[in-house]
């Protein structure tokens, strides 16, 4: 019996790309064949996102070829990457807001007379049947959910014909019944004879979803093998190029103190919408507690009111429990005040530039921000925040020239590494993070796990929102689900599953279910 070989949709050949000094591919060969899922896996600053816009038409490979179909070709635009049949799935999405879907899909395409909708919408509904999509060409974006936005960029690719798809972080911030759609699509496409790249971090849906993993390592490519023939252990070490623990510890502390407590909190965007409605928590001296919701469920805002940077509507209270059991009020206060007020609350913001770092500052200026009213007269004290730096550099692991580079020059990973060091150096008795461990590598990311663990075994009231619902499992001691602004309820972490939390990230629970 004689067995074809699976069609080869894409070859890259030597393919190298270099932005002023830094190569960020270095002679990559990979091969993309029909009818497969393949994974692209790598380390922050691996060239993984490099490589893929390359074949999206984003960037112009320096050296190397790109074979498409058996052809040589010159990608050097996303219009020439559509025409071969190509189409990227960003992490953050190209939609126009206030269009339809079915305006989005169509857009910025070269159609003869006026706008034929009910065509459109018999395209739209002929791709969503065939896959498995649950799209309204009608609706409008801004009335959509992450994921039915998700929805619309797939179906517009497809709509393009599309039949080598990438798909960048698709799963970010996805609930487990939505990834579980997702995967049943991608599964549905692939056995349509597409070609499928998606590039994570999440281990468990590498092995979940994908036929073949590729490897890439500073830029280089590694090699590749089949998902039946490897673990989660074997591809962290080939990623790496060391052994590595996969282990979150989850210690129970000695001792458990109050030390924040929130009492019906409610705050309004500058619309008058409630962001926050009614909610009430206690996060306890020696434990992490986590935050799980659908993304804009009120997690910002909720961080933002305890730190000082939201306006609060009356009735709400956020009291602060001082080693000395003393209550001081912070609502009303801004984060100014709650330092002289002498509250230890470190914050790690979901924007890193915009918020946490100045992008034009180098680390030690980074690092200065956080103690320059220490220093004595006209002078702020260089030497600590120096210092801490170069600690931050060595004990991270951030892949900088010198300290004395500005921030916005790292890699987002990096910058993360440096936003993270500098909070917890800070030896607060709270600690909140914002995904901070978004687009991070699995090493550094458990690198950051165990640094919040390590601050809750010291007595420090640790907030964690998070997207990884695996992840929240194995590392927070409880996890309050917000679905719409509100409570949905408070579970034990060790004691509750992952289709629980989705559930409860999607609809409000009963109240009584909290534990």
């Amino acid at each position: 019996m004689v067995f074809l070989e699976t069609a080869t949709a894409v070859q890259m050949k030597d393919v190298t790309k270099r932005f002023g000094e830094v190569v960020a591919n270095n002679k990559v060969n990979l091969e993309l064949k029909r009818g497969e899922i393949l994974s692209l896996l790598g380390e922050n600053g691996s060239g993984k996102t490099t490589l893929m816009n390359m074949l999206a038409g984003i960037y112009y490979p320096d050296e190397g070829q790109i074979v498409v179909n058996g052809k040589d070709v010159a990608i050097r635009s996303p219009k020439d990457a559509y025409d071969l049949g190509i189409g990227m799935i960003h992490q953050h999405f190209k939609l126009v807001d206030v269009f339809t879907a079915a305006e989005n899909i169509v857009l910025g395409l070269e159609e003869k007379g006026k706008l034929d909708r009910k065509a459109i919408a018999v395209k739209v509904k002929e791709i969503s049947d065939k896959y498995g999509f649950d799209i309204d060409p009608n609706q409008k974006v801004y009335d959509m959910t992450v994921s039915q936005k998700q929805t619309v960029e797939i179906v517009k690719v497809l709509y393009r014909g599309a039949d080598i798809l990438i798909l960048d972080e698709p799963t970010a911030v996805l609930t487990p019944q939505e990834t579980d759609k997702l995967f049943a699509v991608m599964r549905n496409m692939k056995a349509d004879g597409k070609a499928l790249v998606i590039i994570t971090h999440k281990l468990h849906e590498v092995m979940d979803v994908s036929d073949r993993v590729a490897v890439l390592r500073k830029g280089e490519y590694i090699g590749d093998v089949a998902t039946t023939d490897t673990d989660p252990q074997k591809l962290t070490d080939m990623m790496v190029g060391h052994a590595v623990t996969l282990n979150i510890d989850r210690p129970k502390a000695d001792k458990l103190t109050e030390r924040i407590e929130v009492e019906h909190l409610t705050v309004k965007d500058k619309d008058g919408i409630n962001r926050l409605t009614d909610v009430s928590f206690t996060a306890m001296g020696g434990e992490i507690l986590g935050i799980a919701g659908i993304s804009g469920s009120g997690q910002k805002q909720l961080l933002e009111a305890i730190a000082g940077l939201q306006i609060a509507e009356e009735g709400s209270h956020i009291l602060y429990k001082d080693p000395e059991g003393k209550e001081h009020e912070l609502l009303g206060k801004n984060p100014l005040d709650i330092a002289k007020m002498g509250v230890a609350l470190s914050f790690v913001p979901e924007d890193r530039l915009g918020m946490g770092l100045v992008g034009d500052m180098d680390l030690t200026d980074n690092m200065l921000l956080r103690s320059y009213l220490t220093g004595r007269g006209a002078f702020a004290d260089r030497k600590a925040p120096k210092k801490l730096a170069n600690n931050v550099v060595d004990e991270l692991e951030v892949v900088t020239p010198s300290i004395a580079t500005q921030v916005r020059k790292l890699s987002g990973g990096n910058v993360q590494k440096v936003l993270v060091g500098r909070e917890i150096a800070m030896n607060p008795t709270v600690l909140m993070s914002a995904y901070a461990v978004r687009g991070l590598d699995i090493n550094t990311s458990y690198t950051i796990y165990n640094l919040m663990t390590e601050q809750k075994m010291k007595g420090v009231a640790v907030i964690y929102v998070g997207e990884d619902l695996d992840v929240l499992l194995e590392l927070c001691d409880r996890i309050l689900v917000l679905c719409g602004g509100q409570v949905s309820g408070i579970v034990d972490g060790r004691n509750t599953s992952k289709e629980q939390i989705g559930l409860m990230m999607t609809q409000l629970q009963d109240k009584e279910a909290k534990a």
